[in-house]
């Protein structure tokens, strides 16, 4: 009898993570992993498969329902895995609203919800559901799950998720939801293995990739996040603005004549790493850029990154660990230096040397916060969640 298997889709704005999990008595456990880059010419699949690694070029293109792209990577994926045995898929939704507290099993009435609440993710939730639909037309019966990013950070107070405007639009769902969810859900488990007693106690988590939030955990529950409404709050992304004076966006439109989807596209994609800088949206290009105009886009980005972990901290009322996690945070020591040394008045004091090897803690004895680096993994979430439900 084949192994089963379980798929799981991490949809960005333009990218698709796909993990490949093995269904075993202990749980599921990865055995491969892809991706799909929508911004890549011509378009490629990108599998690691252990030691292995394979750069498949695409023929098809994208379409508004990735019905081709999805038919071919299966196809391919099928000369590897007994694409059969596959018992369900399950999928990273990012907005979850006040709808959907927990990950849920896909039917017509979830599908629905999901959907409504496009107005509020516009530029991943469509992705979603594309992709959703996508699968559901090539595997028809086969069961899909969501687990959303919104979810974790049900348990804020409603202090910590009002806006100061009139508290009717809160009960209309204008309020800050946070997001990056399972991100944070995969690090507080780690955490609670490796502080048993105290689940890290106070901790910042702050993830830090081409998306980018930070979190404040209690014991490993939510109690306040960088990100509110929408993806673009907080830091500086790498094409994303972070947070904004409202005012700005209001001078744009009104003095300078910009309609709202241009301020929108301004604020989204021309932002950020890439608009500070006029050079890169990518930290590592920025890094290796003796410019003061990549200088100063860093500068900015971990600026408001310590800022944030400062603002986290009176939210928790004090501070035992951070955490550094995500493609920057897990790789780059002169990011997390440049962090942490705007922190030392709170007490954070850096390894250099375990610093610069990336080690899993970088903090001095001395410190008194520990500062980690823990890679996260948000594939897992989602095919632990996707195995609970069907099971």
């Amino acid at each position: 009898m084949s192994q089963k298997l379980l798929l799981t889709f991490n949809a960005g704005s333009s990218t698709v993570k796909i993990g490949i999990f093995a269904r075993e008595q202990e749980g599921a456990k990865r055995i491969g992993k892809g991706v799909i880059d929508f911004r890549a010419e011509p378009l490629t699949f990108h599998l690691v498969e252990g030691p292995q690694v394979f750069d498949v070029p695409l023929e098809t293109k994208t379409d508004d329902l990735l019905h081709d792209v999805l038919e071919e990577v299966f196809d391919w994926l099928s000369e590897h895995y007994d694409l059969d045995a596959v018992c369900a898929v399950g999928h990273r939704v990012v907005h979850g609203g006040d709808l959907f507290a927990d990950a849920v099993r896909i039917d017509e009435d979830t599908l629905a919800g999901i959907e409504s609440l496009v107005t509020l993710a516009p530029l991943h939730q469509p992705q979603n559901l594309r992709l959703i639909r996508a699968i559901a037309d090539l595997k028809p019966g086969l069961p899909q799950t969501a687990s959303f990013d919104t979810a974790f950070h049900r348990t804020q107070s409603d202090t910590v998720r009002r806006f100061a405007i009139p508290r009717d639009w809160f009960d209309k769902g204008v309020k800050r939801y946070g997001f990056h969810g399972l991100s944070y859900i995969y690090i507080a488990g780690v955490l609670k293995t490796l502080e048993p007693d105290t689940a890290g106690g106070r901790a910042v988590v702050a993830h830090l990739g081409s998306g980018a939030s930070l979190c404040a955990l209690e014991h490993g529950l939510s109690r306040d996040t960088s990100m509110g409404f929408s993806t673009i709050d907080g830091v500086p992304m790498a094409t994303r603005s972070g947070a904004i004076d409202p005012g700005v966006l209001f001078h744009l439109i009104d003095a300078h004549g910009l309609g709202v989807k241009q301020v929108e596209d301004m604020i989204y994609k021309q932002s950020g790493l890439l608009g500070l800088s006029g050079i890169s949206a990518d930290s590592r290009a920025l890094l290796e850029t003796p410019s003061k105009e990549a200088c100063e886009a860093l500068d900015v980005f971990t600026f408001r990154i310590a800022g944030e972990v400062a603002r986290l901290v009176a939210s928790l009322g004090g501070l035992d660990t951070l955490v550094f996690t995500a493609g920057i945070g897990e790789n780059q020591p002169t990011i997390r230096r440049s962090v942490v040394e705007r922190l030392r008045f709170l007490g954070l004091l850096l390894d250099g040397e375990a610093n610069d090897r990336n080690e899993a803690v970088i903090s001095r004895e001395e410190s008194r916060v520990k500062i980690r680096v823990i890679a996260t993994d948000e594939e897992q979430v989602i095919a632990d969640d996707c195995l609970s439900l069907i099971d």
